[in-house]
């Protein structure tokens, strides 16, 4: 399979599944399905783009860690996966410092549209890697899992990741608690290439089921989000707990 035919593939896949993500999911929060949206549909679709755009930089390392988690090597695989993770935090603490997308109590959404576009490049590479090797049924199931864990690892890690806020019912939080999780769902999607098919599926399955279920306990914060005010621009320099203040 020629490389540019399996970017192509790859690229569809992970655009697909983190687009279907960001419009079924956070469509719930907008009209048609509410009466008042709970953030700013323009803001959400420009942070799913910038989301893509950053991946771009998080995909090489991601594959580097691939390339040495399949090789065997623990230290240079370590490495590559704080990498990931590390670029990942700084990037959401980047743009919730931002004037467009930070200062508004709506910046969960919006985080979650940033990290579904991280979710969709790494997709894309992990496709694109997978499409390079003999296409199998088992393997393009597990390859299909580690996807969907992906996807839901970095949309939960997103939420982790936001500072504590007691009216949002969540007494803790931060980087080190989104970093954390996503370190370790990554890891497990990482078996694929170093144990196998039988083995990469089990802890594929066990990082998404893991991160479903965190996803579960988090969610209920976005039903706290109020809807935006009436007007052009509003909920954009809102105070709250997600911007920094002063």
């Amino acid at each position: 399979m020629t490389v540019a035919f399996s970017l192509t593939i790859a690229a569809g896949v992970g655009i697909i599944l983190t687009a279907v993500y960001v419009m079924w999911e956070l469509g719930h929060y907008a009209t048609p399905a509410v009466t008042e949206n709970r953030f700013d549909e323009r803001r959400e679709i420009f942070a799913y783009t910038a989301g893509l755009f950053i991946g771009i930089v998080l995909v090489v390392p991601f594959l580097f860690y691939l390339s040495f988690f399949s090789a065997g090597t623990l230290y240079p695989t370590l490495v590559y996966l704080v990498v990931v993770v590390v670029l990942t935090e700084i990037a959401q603490w980047a743009v919730q410092r931002t004037q467009y997308w930070g200062h508004s109590p709506s910046f969960p959404f919006y985080a979650l549209g940033l990290r579904a576009g991280f979710a969709g490049l790494i997709i894309t590479g992990l496709v694109a890697q997978y499409l390079q090797s003999s296409v199998t049924v088992p393997g393009a199931t597990v390859v299909g899992l580690e996807s969907l864990a992906i996807l839901w690892l970095f949309v939960t890690s997103a939420l982790l990741s936001l500072p504590a806020d007691p009216t949002a019912g969540r007494t803790s939080g931060g980087p080190v608690s989104g970093g954390l999780i996503l370190a370790v769902g990554l890891f497990l999607v990482g078996f694929n290439v170093f144990a196998g098919p039988l083995v990469g599926g089990v802890a594929a399955a066990i990082a998404l089921v893991g991160a479903l279920y965190l996803y579960a306990r988090l969610r209920p914060m976005l039903e706290r989000i109020r809807p935006l005010p009436p007007g052009p621009g509003s909920g954009t320099k809102i105070p709250s707990r997600y911007t920094r203040q002063g």
